[in-house]
């Protein structure tokens, strides 16, 4: 998830909480016409303990074969792996975790990153028997360090659109040693996804799809980005009875710098940010301000939805929450 936004957060040289991280957008939130997402900050796990099945030998996503035989002592390295682990029923086992995981169950567990790097010294004084990452995850000297303490660590390719939630939760099932759980978390979030995706209006009105640009505020370090094809926005905003306003105007690359031309290209009748980016520029009233933004039909309107920044791109258990509330939200008023 987010590696994109890591990218550029890394390369503004940014210690924030980032992509993943939750927060509330204060008392100026999202405009009437669209409602605010609730909170999601916790965990449902599958009922009862599954059944481990170990040794369990995996595939990492950077080539090396990985043979887990304790999920004693887990350390996800993301926030979206972390909520697979506990959704798998397994929260019990994990000892530490990375600082976008913002559900309620982890908020006690240490954190073994600093910002978005991995801190290797504080994984490894955990004496962890297995770690999840992403190939995103970094520094890659951190992730080589505790690979070379001879601690199993399995790598796992970010999840960006809405068919990488099974896949994704039956890898983590199987470095885990429990794919019967898999299976049945995957059931349950597909069942969940399908009967979200329900109540996208059918009909009725113009029929036409309201376009939703996804912009990625960090307002304190002056980071504005304008989602496009690959976000992982995109995704979700088209699941939802919508069109990516961004990737539709053209924009092949995953983000861009918002400028008023891009803006103006897009023409969107929903923004759609995160809570905590919401919040970092000043509610409505501050990100209407951002050049460009207040020109379009969206801004005129002052047509924002805003999502938790803890689920909206997780692509796991949850995003079915996220996927509720984005329906309800893009198409308020309609």
């Amino acid at each position: 998830m987010c590696a994109a936004l890591l990218t550029w957060l890394t390369l503004a040289v940014l210690a924030l909480t980032g992509c993943g991280s939750s927060g509330s957008s204060g008392s100026s939130g999202a405009s009437s016409a669209a409602t605010k997402a609730p909170a999601a900050d916790r965990i449902e796990p599958l009922a009862g303990t599954p059944k481990t099945q170990l040794p369990a030998t995996v595939r990492s996503a950077d080539g090396h074969e990985v043979t887990v035989r304790s999920t004693d002592r887990i350390v996800p390295l993301t926030g979206a792996l972390s909520e697979i682990v506990f959704s798998l029923g397994l929260g019990e086992r994990v000892v530490a975790r990375d600082i976008t995981a913002t559900f309620e169950q982890a908020a006690n567990l240490p954190v073994v990153t600093r910002a978005h790097d991995v801190s290797a010294e504080s994984v490894l004084s955990l004496k962890p028997t297995l770690v999840l990452a992403e190939t995103t995850t970094g520094p890659a000297e951190a992730v080589g360090q505790i690979r070379a303490a001879g601690v199993p660590l399995v790598v796992l390719d970010p999840a960006k659109k809405l068919e990488d939630v099974g896949p994704r939760i039956g890898k983590v099932a199987a470095a885990l040693g429990v794919p019967a759980a898999g299976d049945e978390l995957d059931r349950r979030t597909q069942q969940r996804l399908k009967k979200a995706a329900e109540a996208i209006p059918q009909g009725g009105g113009s029929g036409k799809k309201p376009r939703v640009a996804f912009l990625y505020l960090r307002g304190s370090a002056s980071v504005y980005l304008l989602g496009g094809a690959g976000s992982g926005a995109d995704s979700l905003i088209e699941a939802a009875g919508g069109v990516d306003a961004g990737k539709e105007s053209g924009l092949k690359k995953d983000f861009t710098p918002i400028t008023s031309e891009a803006l103006a290209q897009a023409a969107p009748d929903v923004i759609l940010v995160m809570s905590k980016g919401l919040a970092s520029v000043g509610g409505v009233d501050g990100l209407v301000k951002i050049p460009g933004v207040g020109q379009t039909p969206a801004g005129l309107d002052r047509r924002v939805a805003s999502v938790d920044d803890g689920v909206l791109l997780n692509f796991g258990p949850r995003t079915d929450t996220v996927l509720a509330s984005l329906i309800q939200q893009i198409h308020a008023g309609k």
